[in-house]
């Protein structure tokens, strides 16, 4: 059976799942299997897609690393769906903007301002980035059911870490004039948080008639400073995972 180009799966090795998580880093691959069961295995890790294979409830679900950014998430989200998969559920970490987010805590997305690029290949700009509603409220129930604090908003998707999302911790320490103040314009629409795949995953999913949904935990508070904290980091991951298996499970038994 014919494998798909950059993941290196074909619709034999998935076990005919239907769902799937969609971390961006490779590394979060075995945290998010471990969750499922131990029995999860590694079916392949080409470039910055790796893909175990594990069980919830007895149904067979993916997880699949996108890499960073739109560009690689809609090439994993694509081919993903050729092979079977119509649930997908991004994983992440991300950069808190608003007055109330806080380190630990976890945001589900329910909108993505398309702040990229790779999404207007699959959409006109015109075309809203929006979470699938069974998936926001299957986060929303788990989140509560776990007692994990949780934000439900829009969030700003870049394609860029540093200049935009208005850093100054980088090489040049500057930003460009069309994305000064943004933070603080943002902010004042209510936007929560800063990521860099929603849009791509969210317009996708939609406009190809897929359910999709992101969940992300904090690991900064850029109402404070920029830096990424070990503990905080590792809290952050550690609240998302949790979210998105427990919401996972509401939604598996109905793909």
């Amino acid at each position: 059976m014919t494998s798909v180009y950059h993941l290196d799966l074909d619709a034999a090795g998935i076990g005919g799942a239907r769902c799937a998580f969609v971390p961006g880093d490779p590394g979060r691959v075995p945290a998010i299997g471990d969750a499922l069961d131990s029995e999860a295995r590694e079916l392949a890790w080409k470039r910055e897609y790796r893909s175990r294979l594990g069980h919830l409830d007895g149904h067979p679900v993916l997880v699949t690393s996108t890499g960073i950014g739109g560009p690689s998430a809609s090439i994993a989200i694509d081919e993903l769906a050729q092979l079977g998969v119509r649930t997908f559920l991004r994983v992440g970490t991300t950069g808190g903007i608003g007055e109330r987010v806080s380190v630990g805590d976890v945001v589900i997305t329910t909108g993505a301002m398309r702040l990229d690029g790779a999404s207007t290949q699959y959409a006109p700009i015109e075309y809203p980035a929006v979470a699938h509603h069974l998936v926001v409220r299957a986060l929303v129930a788990a989140a509560t059911e776990l007692e994990i604090p949780h934000h439900v908003g829009v969030t700003a998707s870049t394609d860029t870490f540093y200049p935009g999302q208005e850093r100054l911790d980088s090489f040049s320490g500057r930003v460009l004039r069309r994305f000064q103040g943004q933070t603080d314009e943002l902010r004042s629409l209510n936007v929560l948080n800063y990521e860099m795949e929603s849009a791509a995953i969210l317009t996708m999913c939609a406009a190809l008639g897929l359910r999709g949904g992101c969940v992300t935990g904090v690991v900064a508070e850029r109402t404070q400073h920029e830096r990424v904290v070990p503990e905080g980091l590792a809290e952050g991951q550690r609240n998302a995972i949790r979210v998105a298996v427990a919401a996972m499970r509401r939604l598996v038994s109905d793909p």
